[in-house]
C-alpha cells in the first residue's frame, strides 16, 4: 500500500512540474512578443529642401517615399523603462540607382538612441526611427 501511494505521489509531482514548466515558457514567449511591434514610426528628412515628413510604415510591407523603398523587417522595444530603445531591421533601395535590384542602399540594424552606431547613409535623406507599436 505505501508503495502504490509513493507511486502515485511521485506521478503527481512530474504532472505538475511540467505544467509549471509549459506554463512559464508560454508565459516567457507571450511576454516577449509585447515587445516586438507590427508598425513604426519613422521621421525622413530631404535635406536638399529642409523638409521632413512622418512615416507610418507596416512591418514586412514595402512603402515607397519619393525614391526610396522601405521596408522594415522587424522592430523591438526594450524592456527598460526609462528610455526605451527601439532596434529595427531596416532595408531601403535608392530608385534611381542604376542597379537597384541588387544593392540597398542600407540593410542592417538600427537603434534609436545610437543612430551613428549603424548609419543610414544617403545623400539626399536621413531617417530616424521614433516608435515601434
Amino acid at each position: 500500500m505505501k508503495i502504490k501511494n509513493i507511486d502515485l505521489g511521485k506521478s503527481k509531482i512530474a504532472k505538475i512540474s511540467i505544467l509549471l514548466y509549459l506554463l512559464s515558457t508560454s508565459i516567457i514567449q507571450a511576454d516577449d512578443l509585447d515587445y516586438f511591434g507590427k508598425k513604426i514610426n519613422i521621421r525622413i528628412l530631404d535635406k536638399v529642401s529642409s523638409k521632413n515628413k512622418l512615416l507610418k510604415l507596416n512591418i514586412g510591407k514595402n512603402f515607397t517615399y519619393k525614391n526610396l523603398e522601405i521596408k522594415v523587417l522587424k522592430c523591438k522595444n526594450s524592456k527598460f523603462d526609462d528610455n526605451p530603445e527601439i532596434t529595427t531591421y531596416l532595408q531601403v533601395k535608392d530608385k534611381k540607382n542604376s542597379n537597384n535590384d541588387e544593392v540597398f542602399v542600407f540593410n542592417g540594424w538600427t537603434f534609436s538612441s545610437s543612430p551613428s552606431i549603424q548609419v543610414f547613409d544617403h545623400p539626399v535623406y536621413d531617417l530616424w526611427i521614433l516608435k515601434c507599436y
